[in-house]
């Protein structure tokens, strides 16, 4: 990515290799006690096992944007403030292999950049200029993830709040702006705000609010078996 890119607060700076120029070709001849090489198995395995990831992946591929393991997903150094991004310049997922080291993080993390892959294929984001379409791509993937599930939000001490689900939803999505546009708090949230209910309300491609690995499997289910169904109508 350019220097343009980086001195235009678009949240470069969290990625250094997205600059550097380094090759990430090399990765499979490095150490087996590498981060780049822990990271490479956990996403194997996400994208094997986890069925939020099994939709994304399968929802896309049927949209015309098959993602390719090696092409679309990137192990890398990054912020310690990150865990993930979606480079839509490159249109790749970045994976902050010195931030990720539990499997269960990795699955939430591929699942959300997967969210945004998805909106870039299906929706044409326009990710640079327009804050709403960010704001909205935040916010299905902080709803849809499952960034706000009930576990996730008991180990950060967040639980009690009448309706809870909305604002982890809303906190997270504006928190993600910040950290990726120079704007005030102020105004990511009333981007957040004027977007919030038709895009919370947007459960593509799982159809429901995945609050779980039980809810994702039968999302899953339901998404693999559609084309069975209106067979049969």
């Amino acid at each position: 990515m350019d220097e343009s890119k980086q001195e235009e607060g678009l949240g470069y700076e969290l990625f250094p290799e997205r600059s550097s120029g380094r090759s990430r070709k090399g990765a499979i001849r490095e150490s087996l006690f590498t981060f780049s090489h822990k990271c490479q198995v956990m996403l194997t395995f996400a994208m094997e096992t986890s069925p939020y990831a099994k939709l994304l992946l399968g929802a896309m591929k049927s949209s015309g944007c098959k993602v390719l393991k090696d092409r679309h997903f990137s192990c890398e150094d990054c912020d310690g403030t990150v865990s993930g991004g979606f480079d839509a310049a490159s249109s790749q997922i970045v994976l902050c292999q010195n931030n990720i080291h539990q499997q269960s993080h990795m699955n939430r993390v591929v699942t959300h950049e997967l969210i945004h892959a998805f909106d870039h294929c299906r929706a044409h984001v326009d990710w640079f200029n327009n804050y709403r379409h960010l704001a909205c791509s935040e916010i299905r993937a902080a709803n849809l993830s499952g960034d706000c599930s009930f576990s996730n939000e008991v180990a950060r001490f967040n639980f009690g709040l009448k309706e809870h689900q909305q604002e982890c939803v809303r906190g997270r999505a504006v928190r993600s702006i910040l950290a990726v546009r120079k704007i005030s708090r102020e105004e990511a949230e009333k981007i957040v705000d004027e977007v919030f209910d038709s895009c919370f309300n947007d459960h593509a491609p799982f159809g429901r609010i995945p609050h779980g690995n039980t809810d994702a499997k039968f999302a899953y289910r339901e998404y693999a078996n559609r084309d069975r169904y209106y067979a049969n109508l």
